[in-house]
């Protein structure tokens, strides 16, 4: 496969085809060169309607900081995407403004000026790269030329996130004989080894080991430390709670909540959580009248409880294991979770929900 093919065939191909006219592009440059690392992605009233009707994106406000790993939280469908498309100039918003800094400061229009986006932005899908006629290592490097990296800073750079990852032994192997962890993990290198003042991961860690996914959040948490602003897109609420330093969560195309883990987690305090994994096949039991909350998602029945009722639970759920209903328990600390399923309002958080028409802008 060609290089051309290639960029033509790729997922993020709109961004990365215009890559190499927006790093040619002398205005472009000298306005980007101005930035500093006290600028942020400011995603201020944006709405996106689809077909005059459908509301894919609802007045959507969020800052993420250089220096910050901020997570965009929801169930599939909730408008994630569709704001990251706008962010990188794939799609223009109906309403509201996206900026690299405040505008009013010099910042940069990311509406106005999409080769700027393209130039300003790392992304990785959520969808595997094309690369299954390139071997790993020349895919990585190539990406870093293109997104402007001097051939020797580039090499150095890929090695050493190579090396960091621990995927050495398949940097020369092609693209179509790498397994979906390690084809993700290369994909995750080339979106940083060059990365951009704002890099973009949506759901960076599908498909990755759990030893390897460990050494990828290292590498996310040293993206912020070198400056970037990183935008975590994703609906594992586990792994936001443990990675992100503050989050939003969005639903239907609006943002429900914002903070960080532990303030968005206040309305629980003083509540534990319970989880009976059931047996296949069974039923939800019965809720409990000392239960505050309950949902189930797939085996998993969830309840939250007021701590002085932490023994009356650990009774109940016993109860289910000795009936063979539940197969084990876990009695702890409430989640994110929780607050996830309090908020987005349905027992299945996972579950897509579909676009509808847009609040009024009075």
């Amino acid at each position: 496969m060609s290089i051309p093919t290639f960029l033509e065939q790729a997922s993020v191909g709109s961004v990365i085809t215009n890559q190499t006219e927006s790093i040619a592009m002398t205005d472009t440059e000298t306005t980007s060169t101005r930035l500093t690392a006290r600028d942020a992605l400011i995603i201020d009233d944006v709405t996106k309607v689809y077909g005059g009707s459908l509301c894919a994106n609802d007045r959507v406000s969020l800052r993420v900081e250089p220096g910050e790993v901020y997570g965009l939280l929801g169930p599939n469908g909730a408008g994630k995407t569709t704001l990251v498309s706008q962010i990188i100039g794939l799609a223009t918003p109906t309403s509201g403004v996206i900026s690299l800094g405040n505008l009013a400061d010099g910042g940069i229009d990311l509406v106005a000026n999409p080769a700027a986006a393209r130039q300003l932005c790392s992304y990785l899908p959520q969808a595997q790269l094309p690369i299954d006629s390139l071997r790993a290592r020349t895919a990585i490097e190539m990406m870093g030329r293109i997104r402007g990296g001097s051939a020797d800073a580039v090499r150095e750079r890929a090695g050493a996130l190579i090396e960091a990852l621990e995927i050495g032994e398949w940097e020369t192997t092609f693209g179509n004989s790498l397994s979906g962890g390690v084809k993700r993990l290369v994909g995750f290198i080339m979106a940083i080894v060059q990365p951009g003042r704002v890099v973009i991961l949506d759901e960076p860690t599908n498909d990755v080991d759990p030893l390897r996914r460990r050494l990828m959040w290292a590498e996310i948490r040293e993206l912020a430390a070198r400056g970037s602003a990183v935008l975590l897109v994703t609906h594992n609420v586990l792994e936001a709670e443990r990675s992100v330093d503050r989050l939003a969560l969005i639903d239907e195309g609006r943002v429900v909540a914002e903070g960080t883990p532990a303030s968005m987690k206040s309305a629980d305090k003083g509540r534990l959580r319970l989880q009976a994994m059931l047996e296949p096949g069974q039923a939800p039991p019965t809720t409990p009248a000392f239960a505050r909350t309950q949902t189930m998602v797939g085996r998993r029945y969830l309840l939250t409880v007021d701590q002085p009722d932490a023994m009356q639970a650990i009774d109940w759920v016993r109860g289910l294991i000795d009936s063979g209903v539940a197969e084990e328990y876990e009695l702890g600390a409430t989640t994110l979770e929780d607050t996830y399923v309090r908020l987005i309002g349905r027992d299945n958080a996972d579950e897509p929900v579909t676009a509808r028409a847009p609040a009024s802008q009075s």
